[in-house]
C-alpha cells in the first residue's frame, strides 16, 4: 500500500512538473535557445537594418540580435525578455560593447510590451506564441514596419518573403542543419471605399477588401464593376492595373491614413499622371 501511495505521489509530481513546464513554455515562448550568429546576421541583412532603425526583439535571450544591430548597423533598439538573469547579462554586454546609450534590455511580458516605436521587429519564438502574438503585431506596428522571424511564422498571415540556408550547428539543437527566415511588411489598413481622381482624367469609386496584405478590389466605371489586376499592398505601397476599355492604366502610390496618392501610367499618355484617393467609407480588415 505504501509503495502504491509513493508511486501515485511520484506520478502526480511528474504530471505537475510537465504541466508547469508547458505553462512556462506558453508564457515565455519556449526554452532559451541561443540564435547562431550566422542567423542573426542574415536576419538583420534581410530586414535591411540601418542606423536610422529602432529594433525590438521579443524574447531577446542573451541580447545577440539587438546587440549586433547596434554594433554592426549602428541601430538603436530594445530587447524584451522574461528571464531576469538574461536581461542583466544583455545589459552588461551592451555596456561592454559601448552601445548602452542606444540599446537596453527590459524584463517584461512580451504581450505587455509597447511595439509602436519599432521600425524592425525580430522574433525567435515557438509556433503557439507566434499565433498568439499575430494580432498584437498586426495591430500595433506602423505600416511598413519589417517583421523578421527565425524558423516560425504567423500561420494565416503569410510571409511576404522568406529564405532558407544551411546552418550546420543547428543540427545539434533540432536535428535540422538549416534555418528559414520569414519577413513581413506590416500592411496599411486600406479596407473600405475610396474616391479615386486622376489629374485631368477620370474619377473612380474603388472598393477594397483586405485580409492582412492580401487585397481584393473592384472599381465602378460607367455603372459597371471592373476588377483590377495585379493588386498589391506592401507596407504602405499600393499598386494595381486597371483596364477601362482604352487600355491598361497602371497605378502606384502610397497610403497615408485615409488618403492615397501616386502616379499612373495612362494609355496613350507620354508621361505619368498624378492620382489621389480619399476614403469615403471604412471597412474592417479581415484578420484575427
Amino acid at each position: 500500500m505504501i509503495n502504491c501511495l509513493r508511486a501515485t505521489v511520484a506520478i502526480a509530481a511528474a504530471s505537475w512538473l510537465c504541466i508547469s513546464h508547458a505553462a512556462e513554455s506558453l508564457k515565455t515562448g519556449g526554452p532559451y535557445v541561443p540564435t547562431p550568429q550566422i542567423v542573426v546576421d542574415q536576419m538583420l541583412r534581410f530586414a535591411n537594418v540601418g542606423e536610422k532603425d529602432f529594433v525590438i526583439d521579443l524574447g531577446s535571450g542573451d541580447g545577440v540580435i539587438v546587440l549586433t544591430a547596434a554594433r554592426d548597423m549602428k541601430a538603436s533598439g530594445v530587447g524584451i525578455e522574461i528571464d531576469e538573469e538574461l536581461v542583466a547579462l544583455s545589459n552588461d554586454s551592451a555596456r561592454k560593447l559601448g552601445v548602452a546609450n542606444r540599446v537596453q534590455f527590459v524584463q517584461q511580458d512580451i504581450f505587455k510590451a509597447d511595439l509602436s516605436k519599432a521600425s524592425v521587429l525580430t522574433l525567435y519564438l515557438l509556433p503557439s506564441m507566434m499565433s498568439n502574438l499575430r494580432s498584437k503585431v498586426f495591430n500595433e506596428l506602423k505600416p511598413g514596419t519589417r517583421v523578421v522571424s527565425h524558423d516560425y511564422y504567423f500561420g494565416e498571415w503569410t510571409a511576404d518573403d522568406q529564405i532558407t540556408f544551411d546552418v550546420p550547428e543547428k543540427e545539434k539543437i533540432n536535428g535540422v542543419p538549416k534555418a528559414t527566415i520569414y519577413q513581413w511588411f506590416v500592411p496599411a489598413k486600406i479596407a473600405g471605399t475610396w474616391e479615386v481622381k486622376v489629374a485631368g482624367g477620370e474619377t473612380y469609386e474603388l472598393a477594397l477588401k483586405q485580409r492582412y496584405q492580401n487585397v481584393d478590389a473592384s472599381v465602378a466605371i460607367g455603372g459597371k464593376s471592373v476588377r483590377p489586376q495585379h493588386v498589391t499592398l506592401r507596407g504602405s505601397e499600393f499598386s494595381m492595373a486597371l483596364s477601362d476599355g482604352k487600355g491598361v492604366a497602371r497605378f502606384s502610390g502610397r497610403v497615408s491614413g485615409n488618403t492615397m496618392e501616386g502616379a499612373v501610367d495612362v494609355p496613350g499618355s507620354k508621361a505619368p499622371a498624378r492620382w489621389s484617393a480619399t476614403r469615403t467609407a471604412t471597412a474592417s480588415v479581415m484578420a484575427d
